[in-house]
Parts: structure tokens; C-alpha cells; sequence
């Protein structure tokens, strides 16, 4: 990674390791003076979830999904605004969210992708199988940010052209 990143991707599902992701992304990039994007990705799979209900309701259950997510983008902008940072661009996507984050990631030339530990899944793992298969297969390095309910911890795990490097967060 260059020492000063030039363009920050954040990547969101809306869980609050997502929110503690955006807000420490804020910072970085006021302090660095880069462009920080948002990229929220709705998974191809089940992209009804979103609304907690079944898929045989119609085909309008999309649109409606697709709504809330750019409404999850506009509280993370708000998020990034009310940390002191500025969005040059948000991504609605759906799809595979890693793959579609690592996507933008490489469409905007990011120095750097962060995003949240653990998302809405209910498996207890100390990083997410989205977070972990961005820093395994980005192009550049990744950044992954766990919330305690203490208060944001110390990032647990970088990646930097190849390797990994983790760390535990303090109480963690």
C-alpha cells in the first residue's frame, strides 16, 4: 500500500461493525486527503432478506430491497458526513458481495478497502466469511474493523499484497 491511500472503498451490509468500519474510513481518508466510495452489495441469493419475507410475494420484493439498501448507503453517507468525512460515490450492487466489492474495488483503482468484521449472519466468528474472502483476493490492501460493545476495537486484520496480519482488539 502506498503510504498515503488515495481512494478508500468502504464496503457496508448495514451491521454495526459495517457503521465502525465507515466512521474509522472517515477519518483515514480526511487525515490522508483520498476520496472515500461506499459500495453496498445485496446478495444475488436471497436478495428478499432484506425485507424479512418469503420470495413467493412477487417480483415488487426486489424493488423494495433495493430501496432499503440505497437507504442503508444514505445512513452510512451520513455516518462518514457526521465523522468530520466526504463520499465522492456510492455502489448499490447485487450479487456475491465479495466478489462484488473486490469488483469496485478494482473499478476505482482503491489503495485500500475497509470493511466490518462480522456482518448480520448469525455465526460467531471472529472475522466474517465476507470480510475474510475480500482480504484474501483483493488487489490491494484490506482493512477489517471490529465493534465491541465497549467501543471500537483495534483493527483485527490487515492484508497487504499476499499477507495477513491479525491482531486481537483490546478485550477482545
Amino acid at each position: 500500500m502506498n503510504a498515503n491511500p488515495k481512494k478508500i472503498l468502504v464496503a457496508t451490509d448495514g451491521s454495526h461493525d459495517a457503521a465502525s468500519a465507515a466512521r474509522r474510513a472517515a477519518g483515514m481518508a480526511r487525515a490522508f486527503g483520498a476520496g472515500l466510495y461506499l459500495v453496498h452489495v445485496v446478495p444475488v441469493s436471497e436478495p428478499y432478506h432484506m425485507s424479512g419475507r418469503a420470495f413467493e410475494e412477487g417480483p415488487s420484493l426486489y424493488e423494495e430491497d433495493a430501496e432499503q439498501a440505497r437507504d442503508l448507503l444514505g445512513e452510512h453517507v451520513e455516518l462518514v458526513e457526521q465523522a468530520g468525512g466526504e463520499v465522492a460515490k456510492t455502489y448499490l450492487r447485487t450479487g456475491e458481495p465479495d466478489a462484488e466489492v473486490i469488483a469496485v474495488a478494482e473499478e476505482i483503482g482503491a489503495d485500500l478497502i475497509v470493511a466490518g468484521s462480522r456482518g448480520k449472519s448469525p455465526l460467531r466468528r471472529p472475522i466474517g466469511s465476507v470480510s475474510s474472502s475480500i482480504a484474501a483476493h483483493a488487489h490491494c490492501p484490506v482493512l477489517v474493523i471490529r465493534e465491541s460493545e465497549g467501543g471500537l476495537q483495534a483493527p483485527i486484520s490487515a492484508h497487504d499484497e499476499g499477507t495477513q496480519a491479525t491482531t486481537k482488539g483490546e478485550g477482545g
